[in-house]
């Protein structure tokens, strides 16, 4: 049994000191680890890794959490320890010694500020790809496929069985040896859970049958591990507490699981997570976007613990610290692990030992870290443009070492708001001048819907953060360039975004967009389509808003429904596979009807038995076949064009021209050539007055501007 400090049983350390210390601050012992409070960021996979290693980019990442305070970082989401496990999201792989250098930097970085560091080990079974790596087959329990990745496997033979047992110690070996202070195995949904789960396991020898009889392969392998690595170093397993399906394990199974890992005595914590990740949907359970609904972690942890003596952490989805006090307070946990909350920010603890509870940034689900991962991408925060940058970019930011300088940001969007946070916080003189009467920009419009509302609550962070650092806003403050000449400024920002881009095709002028509708100037009334040429939220958003008001309005027509149509070959392609199952879903419950495969060509007015329509001239993107449908509405999501016409008055007067030289833009910096020797100020075009891209981009060239400057 661990302990706490005071020596107590650790299991009773989160109630704090007499309600005088915040229990997340308590400090825990796991087996002889020795960690300065209860706050964990779990084990995950950023992409980050270079050749199978945690080099430079991957290092800081983790570091940067150590120096925010966290008491243990789990690096190594998914660390492959066999050849058969290949990589298919940016793992590291532990199978060779070549590692072993890279594991020594990062142990030393972290631990130089006061944290504990783990690594995760894994082999992934039939959650991989057969055609990468060594082209290997797959293996499993059974030759049963994953939807989510795909390959039908082999069964898993004894001789399989005995060298990935031995490939699971060597790689522990080596962790221990570069200065790991414990091993996480991972079993959810991985080989050592495939194993496990009636829903992949249906084998008839003894790795099958009756739970008693799946768990002994796993539990050798544990105690392999433990025989490898000696007593000193901390181990667990990351379990599943509820699979959340027919023919997977039910809550009760994985409470008897913990019973049986807890009572081999070689490990020293459980790390509980819920869900299943064998489709996307159960992706989405494992790592919640926004819209998800609650699944279940924090019930699923206080289950384990109430019969696991040892231990327990909570692996997934707590994004806030009452959530995560909430879960030390009613005893469902140990420690709580914030892993996307430390993505937003990574000094989360440091600022709520601070008493800066209200500066934290938040994690408010965007899904936009996990989705990048599962579509072959480098991990990043939506709305934290440091996060995995910090080679590059601080999330501390320091003040400038040059001259304080007048800076006019023009537009209260994201990229906006971030221009002038970060200016200010450098020193400078900061005034935001917004044409509307509110600050957030595109932003705004995601809190028309449902699944996407929580999006706000990033405007509402950087408002707060705009304020507090004195920038100085003016609100319906609509510029023309002669006001921005006036200003006398030495920096000129200009975040003044975009319009909604109307396809160019006959009849365009009947065509809404989804900005009109989410805004509220479209009222949708019978049979309306959405038209979507991008592939993201924003159409989302509408269908839902429209199908939602379609089904409320008293006395609808019978038969009103949206149609969603896309030329794409499946409807929302540019998401990742967390939001996109969510969004779906979403969808699907409101009856929305999706068409693929189509392209608008053409709009023009219908005669109907009630009122006005429009017929839509649709055109097969695979055969060119023309495939009209008659409409109530139509509203389209074709991005933005820049509005830019400020820009192009100014650029004559600045001294750069407008240009933002790229020679620094590997150390995400511009440069401000003079262009224009008798230019007044630096002139300085981002987000969507560029060209139509998203939130992340916007504030990535927002504080690249500010810190440049």
């Amino acid at each position: 049994m661990s302990t706490d400090e005071t020596g107590g049983d650790a299991r009773g350390a989160a109630a704090g000191d007499g309600g005088r210390v915040d229990p997340l601050l308590s400090p825990v012992t796991i087996g002889r680890l020795r960690l300065r409070n209860r706050i964990l960021s779990t084990a995950h996979a950023p992409a980050f890794a270079e050749g199978g290693h945690p080099r430079e980019r991957y290092a800081a990442y983790h570091v940067e959490k150590a120096k925010g305070g966290l008491a243990l970082t789990m690096i190594g989401g998914s660390t492959n320890v066999s050849v058969d496990s290949p990589s298919v999201f940016g793992q590291l792989y532990a199978g060779d010694d070549s590692i072993l250098p890279w594991f020594r930097a990062l142990t030393d970085g972290v631990k130089a500020h006061g944290a504990a560091v783990m690594c995760q080990l894994t082999h992934m079974g039939r959650r991989t790809l057969w055609d990468d790596g060594a082209w290997l087959p797959v293996v499993a329990p059974s030759p049963l496929r994953e939807r989510a990745h795909r390959a039908i496997p082999k069964a898993l033979e004894p001789a399989d069985l005995g060298r990935i047992r031995r490939d699971f110690a060597r790689a522990a070996r080596r962790c221990v040896a570069a200065g790991f202070d414990g091993i996480e195995l991972l079993a959810h949904g991985h080989l050592l859970g495939q194993l496990l789960t009636p829903h992949a396991n249906r084998r008839e020898d003894a790795l099958g049958g009756p739970l008693e009889q799946r768990l002994v392969a796993v539990l050798d392998i544990v105690r392999g591990v433990r025989d490898a690595i000696g007593p000193e170093p901390a181990l667990g397993l990351r379990i599943p507490g509820d699979e959340h399906r027919g023919g997977g394990l039910s809550a009760e199974d994985c409470v008897a699981i913990a019973r049986a890992l807890a009572g081999s005595g070689a490990i020293d914590f459980l790390n509980v997570v819920a869900g299943a990740p064998y489709d996307n949907l159960g992706l989405a359970e494992w790592v919640p976007p926004m819209g998800m609904g609650e699944v279940g972690h924090l019930a699923a942890a206080g289950r384990i613990r109430a019969a696991a003596r040892v231990p327990v952490f909570a692996a997934g989805g707590v994004a806030d610290l009452a959530t995560a006090r909430y879960g030390l307070a009613e005893g469902l946990v140990d420690m709580v692990g914030m892993t996307r909350a430390h993505m937003a920010d990574p000094h989360l603890v440091a600022k709520l030992a601070r008493g800066e509870e209200d500066r934290i940034r938040p994690c408010v689900g965007l899904g936009y870290c996990v989705d990048r991962v599962n579509q072959g991408k480098a991990a990043v925060c939506g709305h934290n443009v440091a996060t995995g940058r910090e080679l590059t970019l601080p999330h501390v930011i320091p003040p400038t070492d040059g001259a304080r300088k007048r800076v006019l940001v023009v537009g209260g969007g994201p990229g906006g708001l971030e221009a002038a946070r970060v200016a200010a916080l450098r020193g400078h003189a900061v005034t935001l001048h917004e044409a509307t009467a509110r600050l957030g920009g595109q932003l705004l419009l995601a809190g028309a819907g449902t699944v996407r509302r929580q999006t706000l609550g990033v405007v509402e962070w950087l408002v707060d953060e705009v304020v507090r650092t004195g920038v100085d806003v003016r609100f319906e403050s609509y510029l023309e360039a002669e006001d921005v000449l006036a200003a006398q400024a030495d920096v000129v920002v200009l975040a003044t975004g975009g319009l909604p881009a109307i396809p160019d095709v006959p009849g365009a002028e009947r065509i809404d967009s989804v900005h009109d509708l989410l805004g509220g100037a479209v009222r949708p009334e019978g049979t309306l389509v959405v038209y979507d040429e991008i592939g993201g939220h924003a159409a989302a958003a509408a269908a839902e808003v429209a199908a939602r008001k379609i089904v409320s309005q008293p006395g609808a027509r019978a038969g009103a429904r949206v149609i969603f149509v896309t030329p794409d070959e499946m409807p929302l392609q540019d998401l990742g596979p967390t939001t996109r199952a969510v969004a779906l879903r979403a969808l699907f419950r409101l009856g929305v009807v999706f068409v693929p495969n189509r392209a608008l060509v053409g709009v023009e007015p219908q005669e109907r038995a009630r009122g006005n329509g429009l017929g839509l001239r649709l055109e097969n993107t695979l055969t060119g076949e023309p495939e009209p449908i008659e409409a109530a509405g139509l509203v389209v999501e074709n991005g933005t064009v820049p509005l830019d016409e400020i820009w192009r008055a100014l650029v004559p007067h600045a001294s750069n021209a407008g240009v933002l030289g790229l020679d620094r833009i590997g150390e995400d910096r511009f440069d401000f050539p003079i262009e224009n020797p008798s230019g007044r100020f630096v002139l300085a075009r981002i987000g969507d007055a560029v060209a139509s891209r998203n939130m992340h981009a916007a504030m990535l060239e927002g504080m690249r501007v500010a810190m440049s400057l």
